[in-house]
């Protein structure tokens, strides 16, 4: 059989893993192995809910092995550390206990016949002085579980002073990741209720969004990141606009200009960057930002037998224009990588990659949801607001749901989750 390992579970990962261990796996026609540095995969523009903690992650997280075994194919547990193109095998890091640093797993080799890269991508500092020793990075579950903890420490510590004072958190970036936990953040507030901090209302908050360009969410039109900003103001949001943090320090941000941003808490999320160790591995092309460049059938321009797709993929269009690092590029290239799998295992011709903008949505908590639907959704382009837009916002993971878990699985996992909401508010820490 051919074997096909896929490298990372992210959105798209994970989508291409499931499908052709349907097809293929299940067939007995190829043997299909997804490899994973954690053991649940959880969709990452989930991960600015986790972070305040209006989502229970337990709920939308899937298991890689249960998953695995479900839809005919392997799972390994694993830190991908080369390749070998010649031996055509990779080797995975020997895996540890966090906790004592017991050897768990030794290193080991998988050989393969064709490799699928989708490590997804890390936030980018672009070497600022101080933000990897005082900032947090929203690229995975502990990440957010990370900023969830500090976060009601501080709020935990203001509680001890009668209320005195303020949790000032500081966000650097104006992108969708930015913006979004800027508004979550103020959601959170009303969660903390339920943990018995009664007395504590959005004048306790203090968030400040940072971002170094003339207006936050650049890639949406400019009405449509300004009704985003008013929205923010309205929260109580101070979005500092044309603004650059040089440093980083314990008690807070230094600007360009030399102001001083004061903050408890301080969240990175201004730019991504493929993860460091896949610069020029295995002498595979990459691009200033680490990513795999590849042709238009989503293969790396040295070897053929090696595609790529999604955040770590430099992928160039027709246009000139570069694919974005979207959760919809990703699904897109998982069904087009799917396609060129099958026809190169079966002598057929491969197919270009042709990127479909369907537009950007961004959720501001409970409050609304701006954004653009673009392409043949509305024959151009049509901005959105309000519950329109906040329906089609959530439709996106419920279409991730469908790749992974079929139309019936997914509406009995809607059905729990909205009981899980529903439950929640009576429940108190004791």
């Amino acid at each position: 059989m051919t074997k096909i390992i896929v490298v990372g579970g992210g959105a798209g990962g994970l989508e291409l893993a499931t499908k052709l261990g349907r097809t293929l796996g299940r067939k007995g026609r190829a043997k299909v192995t997804l490899v994973d540095r954690k053991a649940s995969h959880l969709w990452k523009p989930l991960l600015h809910e986790v972070a305040t903690g209006s989502l229970d992650e337990g709920v939308d997280a899937i298991s890689y092995r249960a998953h695995a075994r479900n839809h005919y194919f392997d799972f390994q547990l694993g830190s991908l550390a080369n390749i070998d193109r010649d031996n055509k095998t990779i080797q995975l890091a020997a895996l540890h206990d966090d906790e004592d640093g017991e050897l768990l797993m030794p290193e080991r080799e998988l050989s393969y016949d064709i490799l699928v890269m989708a490590i997804g991508s890390t936030s980018n500092d672009f070497n600022t002085e101080g933000v990897r020793d005082h900032c947090i990075f929203l690229d995975s579950p502990e990440q957010a579980r990370r900023f969830r903890n500090e976060m009601n420490n501080e709020f935990l510590k203001l509680h001890a002073k009668s209320g005195n004072g303020s949790v000032d958190i500081a966000i650097v970036g104006g992108g969708a990741t930015g913006v979004e936990l800027s508004a979550e953040l103020h959601n959170a507030i009303k969660e903390l209720h339920n943990y018995g901090f009664k007395d504590l209302d959005s004048s306790k908050l203090n968030v400040t969004l940072v971002e170094a360009g003339e207006r936050i969410l650049p890639a949406l039109p400019p009405r449509i990141s300004g009704a985003a900003q008013q929205e923010l103001i309205k929260l109580g949001v101070n979005v500092r606009t044309a603004t650059m943090v040089v440093k980083a320090e314990e008690d807070g941000l230094t600007t360009k200009d030399g102001d001083k941003i004061s903050a408890q808490i301080m969240v990175w999320a201004a730019g991504i960057k493929a993860p460091d160790f896949l610069k020029e591995i295995a002498g595979l092309e990459t691009n200033r930002i680490n990513q795999l460049v590849v042709k238009p059938t989503l293969q790396t321009t040295r070897d053929d037998d090696i595609f790529v797709l999604g955040d770590c993929a430099a992928c160039e269009q027709a246009d000139g224009t570069m694919v974005p690092p979207r959760a919809q590029s990703a699904h897109q290239m998982a069904s087009r990588c799917f396609s060129n799998i099958v026809a190169k295992i079966t002598d057929r011709e491969l197919k270009p990659y042709i990127y479909k903008d369907h537009g950007s949505l961004v959720s501001l908590s409970r409050f609304s949801t701006v954004g653009s639907l673009m392409g043949n959704l509305t024959s151009g382009s049509m901005m959105v607001e309000g519950r329109l837009a906040r329906l089609v916002y959530i439709s996106l993971y419920r279409m991730h749901q469908i790749a992974l878990h079929g139309v019936l699985k997914t509406g009995l996992m809607m059905v729990v989750s909205r009981i899980n909401r529903v439950l929640r508010p009576s429940l108190k820490l004791h």
